[in-house]
């Protein structure tokens, strides 16, 4: 529950301007999540989510991008959990999933490496991620790897 929660806190703040953590509880709620205004706080903390200023001079939330290329601990257990395999296909990269999966990797992966990837769409359990080029999406597909190979750590 609160790796769903949390995904989908991640989900909104990506698709909206959230501006506060009242917005943030309201597009929880109309999601259909019961949570109070102290258990987003704490997701909050825990994602590690800023404000950062927007064009018209007003703040939103953001998930705070590192310097390096190692993702969050959180976002590579997401992918451990969910991803069955990866593959590269000339400028794509193509991800199986365990069934109802598919959205919270795609997230996890948008925000890991966000910087490499033109656009993402997931389904149930198969995301299409497509990249500049064939030697990114093998470069991606390499990372992605490398994160699964740790299952057990």
């Amino acid at each position: 529950m609160k790796n769903d929660r949390q995904l989908k806190i991640i989900e909104i703040i990506g698709k909206y301007d959230v501006e506060t953590q009242e917005a943030l509880l309201e597009k929880l709620k109309e999601e259909g999540y019961d949570v109070t205004q102290a258990t987003v706080s704490r997701d909050i903390k825990e994602l590690d989510i800023i404000k950062m200023s927007t064009k018209n001079a007003g703040y939103k939330y953001s998930v705070k991008k590192g310097e390096d290329e190692r993702p969050s601990a959180k976002y590579a257990n997401i992918l451990r959990e969910a991803t069955q395999s990866v593959v590269s296909a000339g400028n794509l990269v193509i991800i199986r999933t365990y069934s109802g999966m598919a959205n919270a990797s795609a997230a996890a992966i948008d925000l890991m490496w966000h910087y490499a990837i033109l656009g993402s769409i997931a389904g149930d359990d198969t995301i299409f991620v497509a990249t500049s080029d064939e030697d990114s999406a093998k470069a991606l597909t390499k990372r992605i790897d490398d994160v699964l190979l740790h299952r057990n750590d």
